[in-house]
């Protein structure tokens, strides 16, 4: 939030021409979309990590150790910041800035400009960063209502599996609609990277910035797609 914020008021002062200071904005547009990108990744793999182990403690049952499972949470967390930020490190060093000249007005824009090897890696990249962690996050969040319905059947005979499958999935839908409804949320984030022609008029930019803003809705929305509508927090 802090950040995106930050990349927010920088943009609308650098074209109100309130911030001019290339040094500045050089700075701000090497670090602070990378950082920006790496948070958002390291988001949604937060996030397919807490789905897991959600399925992990249902599976293991009484069996599960909390101790165990704290010190590997400490681990995986590791990994994955060595993981992406590794994966997207090249980011910085492609990344520029551009004067665009509109009816006495100039603009300045941060950019990227890969090679066409370059690109197919980072698309490549990218769409693995969006589309493992949602599929982790629903296989997860299938396994969990699946077993859990599975061993409220063998405890309670008067129902059969498939009536207590459809009561946890009542139970439980928001675990399966909040990928999915996430997931269309950062599809623009997808499609950016997807999308390789130069924009060269005064309002096309525009369409890219909207699109590339909506893409960053979806961890601001966690707390009311995950938490408000589980009865656990009420």
């Amino acid at each position: 939030m802090i950040l995106f914020g930050l990349k927010c008021w920088i943009l609308i002062f650098s074209q109100m021409t309130i911030i001019s200071n290339r040094t500045f904005l050089r700075i701000q547009c090497i670090t602070l979309d990378f950082l920006l990108q790496s948070c958002l990744n390291m988001d949604q793999w937060l996030n397919a990590c807490v789905a897991g182990e959600r399925a992990y403690t249902i599976i293991k049952g009484t069996r599960f150790q909390k101790k165990k499972s704290k010190k590997a949470a400490k681990i995986i967390i590791i990994i994955l910041i060595i993981v992406i930020i590794s994966t997207s490190i090249y980011d910085p060093f492609y990344r520029r800035l551009i004067d665009e000249e509109n009816d006495d007005e100039i603009r300045i824009w941060c950019i990227i400009t890969y090679s066409s090897s370059l690109k197919t890696f980072h698309s490549a990249i990218h769409s693995f960063h969006f589309i493992a962690p949602f599929v982790i996050n629903l296989v997860s969040s299938i396994v969990l209502i699946t077993r859990k319905s599975r061993q409220q059947s063998n405890l309670r005979t008067d129902r059969t599996y498939y009536q207590l499958l459809r009561q946890q999935l009542r139970e439980h839908k928001n675990l399966l609609i909040a990928p999915v409804i996430l997931v269309i949320l950062a599809l623009p984030r997808l499609i950016i990277s997807y999308i390789s022609n130069c924009m060269k008029s005064a309002s096309n930019p525009w369409i890219y910035l909207i699109l590339y803003f909506i893409s960053f809705i979806p961890p601001m929305l966690t707390f009311i797609i995950y938490v408000l509508p589980s009865k656990f927090y009420k």
